[in-house]
């Protein structure tokens, strides 16, 4: 039976036996938790398989590590109490890297640029994201994110609407129950661009890169005590960065470089 990552990384550190000796003869298992909701970076294709640009991004990681990937889905709001809690190694789901959640785990280097932007409907006349001019509005967000932290501590005088997934934020935008929403540039950018729904609507405003909110960039989380496997995995990713794995899944997924959001 297969040993998942941590606690081989754990046997490692006591028998000070490298960790790339121990994965050669325990063939370990890299637990990826992601949530499946938030296209393209994960989302589940019509048979039932997670896919996605953080999938890509996982299995690449793995590969270079020689370890199995084990996919795990698992909702937003729950995803950092699954990690803390031991049901997966780490966490690829596009999670910015912020202070309040360095404070409950630890984090990869940097695998994205982060920024979020407004998004309203094409007719909309709304020029001024103030929060004075954004009082009375209807804006919307996915719940237990970092948007939804920025319109609650920014706009108190707006009717913020949060939502369990970003998939329930765009339906009502398109519906027209919303003025605006605000969300991560990246997929908002795809949304408005590639989908039929998203066709209703456009970005709006400046990059919101507040590093308060928008954090450090987007990284793997994991538990603050695997050390050894945070340094497994930055090694992973500047290797994967570096022979081009990386940039072959970027451009597949984006039209942007998401390492310095550049076209």
């Amino acid at each position: 039976m297969y040993k998942t990552l941590r606690s081989l990384l754990l046997c490692a550190s006591l028998g000070a036996l490298p960790f790339a000796a121990a994965q050669a003869a325990e063939g370990p298992t890299l637990r990826i938790a992601t949530e499946g909701a938030y296209p393209p970076f994960n989302y589940y294709t019509a048979d039932g398989q997670l896919a996605g640009f953080d999938i890509e991004i996982g299995q690449a990681l793995c590969q270079r590590m020689q370890a199995k990937c084990s996919l795990v889905a698992q909702d937003w709001d729950g995803i950092i109490p699954g990690l803390l809690g031991g049901k997966y190694d780490v966490v690829i789901a596009s999670m910015f890297i912020t202070e309040e959640r360095k404070q409950k785990v630890a984090f990869s280097n940097p695998y994205q640029k982060s920024a979020m932007t407004f998004v309203v409907s094409k007719d909309s006349e709304l020029k001024d994201f103030s929060p004075a001019a954004m009082a009375g509005k209807t804006i919307g967000a996915q719940g237990a994110t970092t948007q939804a932290d920025y319109l609650m501590a920014m706009f108190p005088e707006s009717d913020v609407r949060l939502y369990p997934t970003q998939d329930a934020v765009n339906l009502d935008m398109a519906s027209g129950r919303l003025d605006a929403q605000v969300g991560d540039m990246i997929p908002m950018l795809d949304w408005t661009l590639k989908s039929e729904d998203g066709s209703c609507c456009r970005l709006a405003g400046e990059p919101i890169s507040d590093p308060k909110y928008s954090g450090e960039g987007v990284g793997i989380a994991l538990r603050k005590e695997d050390e050894q496997l945070r340094q497994q995995l930055n090694e992973a990713l500047a290797a994967i960065i570096a022979d081009g794995t990386y940039k072959a899944i970027n451009d597949k997924f984006f039209s942007v470089n998401l390492l310095t959001l550049e076209r």
